[in-house]
């Protein structure tokens, strides 16, 4: 069970191999931040790649968008968020330590077991100052979410863009919350990116399309290789809704800490166009041509967070395994997420071995995310893109100076595969896909 996978496991994972490190580490690290390593930045960048091609490149009625950080205050006046966007919080009244206090299941402080104050409402949003004097006219705040770059810019999407509704406008980017209570690795930070898309419908089907999007999002977690048994799917009651919903349900997944939201679909209705609409005096309404009228759409939201979805990804590929008597981790990752598709192993420093190997190697970075390691035996090199989760691995022998062929060795069922240098792209591109195909082809 998934459970019994400590989260420690994961993060001693992420620093040995490059994937996550602790951000500002030599000076003490700072809370809740993290830094992304040469592995970990090329599993977050095929993540929104994957989210990306599936949201926007294979559909016409999604388009994209990558509006700015730094926004007008009065956006937040408008869209409710700094009288709304708040949490309770109580604080400890001797280690003075801060705690969502719906997070809490005794009055004392989980850390020092101390008195707790009455819950206060604190607000989530980062504030900062624009210009070179800090007064309270230049006030503005870090985005809390993308989304309402996505609302104020509605009209000038339709109007360039001259598509009609339903439509979807796309968005990953950066957001930030002061959380009350960050932790549990990546799962909870106060910097973060997300990977939103507002899809604009007309009143009346709003309901239809919410189920609509609630099964896509789920199918693509599975696609992607999630196991179902580690996802389910929860609606919010009606007390757990933000102030601009009108209907929300999450997909959760079975992290060690217990179920937890992993992407949240949420039915917005017309709230944020219509408080927009209202407070800068510009009409968003949107002109239907075929019926004649004006109307504000409705918006469902789909909404993950890639830091949230790649700590998913990892739990899920992570494995312990017993091969030949030898234990080795591995990461199952779908092809499409690992960071290194191609592992380039010479079997010898020898120069004319070497160099058969830098030419493969450069060949095949051309079309593939490729790495090239000849430091120390190739069954730690093989251990090493096992626990990385590269699907193949490349092994050039000296049998390779006379036959033109090399070794093609698959990560999940440890299979060999002699394959000529000539066919080397094209094998691995099917091998990648999930084609199969007999020797003879080769």
């Amino acid at each position: 069970m998934l459970q019994k996978l400590e989260m420690d496991k994961i993060v001693s994972l992420c620093k040995r191999r490059g994937f996550i490190y602790p951000s500002s580490e030599i000076y003490g690290g700072i809370s809740s931040c993290w830094d992304y390593g040469p592995i970990g930045i090329e599993l977050k960048r095929n993540i929104k790649d994957a989210w990306w091609r599936t949201m926007v490149q294979e559909r016409d009625d999604v388009l994209g968008i990558d509006t700015s950080i730094l926004m007008s205050p009065e956006i937040w006046k408008s869209s409710g968020h700094i009288s709304n966007f708040t949490d309770p919080m109580v604080e400890c009244k001797s280690c003075h330590s801060r705690w969502r206090s719906s997070e809490l299941k005794e009055d004392k402080c989980p850390k020092c077991n101390g008195e707790l104050t009455d819950p206060k409402m604190f607000n989530l949003m980062f504030r900062t100052f624009m210009g070179p004097v800090e007064e309270q006219a230049n006030t503005i705040y870090l985005r809390p979410e993308t989304a309402q770059g996505i609302f104020v810019n509605f009209a000038n999407v339709i109007s360039t863009s001259r598509k009609k509704l339903p439509l979807g406008i796309a968005q990953i980017g950066k957001s930030f919350r002061n959380e009350i209570t960050p932790g549990n690795f990546i799962f909870r930070t106060r910097e973060f990116e997300q990977m939103e898309m507002e899809y604009f419908v007309k009143q009346g089907t709003d309901e239809q399309w919410f189920d609509y999007w609630f099964k896509e999002r789920y199918k693509w977690y599975i696609n992607l290789g999630i196991k179902p048994e580690n996802l389910r799917l929860r609606q919010h009651g009606k007390d757990e809704l933000a102030h601009y919903a009108k209907a929300c349900s999450d997909i959760e997944y079975l992290f060690p800490m217990g179920w937890s939201e992993l992407e949240g679909i949420a039915n917005r209705g017309n709230y944020d166009l219509t408080q927009h609409s209202e407070h800068s005096g510009k009409d968003l309404s949107y002109y239907d041509r075929e019926s004649d009228t004006h109307y504000l759409p409705f918006v469902i939201e789909p909404s993950a967070g890639v830091d949230r979805s790649l700590l998913a990804f990892l739990l899920d590929a992570y494995d312990e395994e017993i091969v030949k008597g030898e234990s080795r981790v591995v990461l199952h990752l779908h092809p499409s997420l690992a960071p290194i598709k191609v592992t380039v192993l010479p079997l010898s420093k020898k120069e004319n071995l070497a160099v058969l190997a830098k030419e493969i190697h450069k060949q095949l970075c051309r079309s593939f995310t490729t790495h090239y390691d000849d430091s120390q035996s190739i069954g730690r090199r093989y251990r090493r893109q096992d626990e990385i989760g590269t699907p193949f691995c490349v092994t050039i022998d000296f049998q390779s100076l006379e036959d033109n062929q090399v070794t093609i060795r698959e990560r999940d069922t440890l299979a060999q595969i002699r394959v000529p240098i000539k066919n080397l792209d094209l094998i691995l591109h099917a091998k990648l896909k999930g084609e199969i195909f007999s020797t003879s082809e080769l």
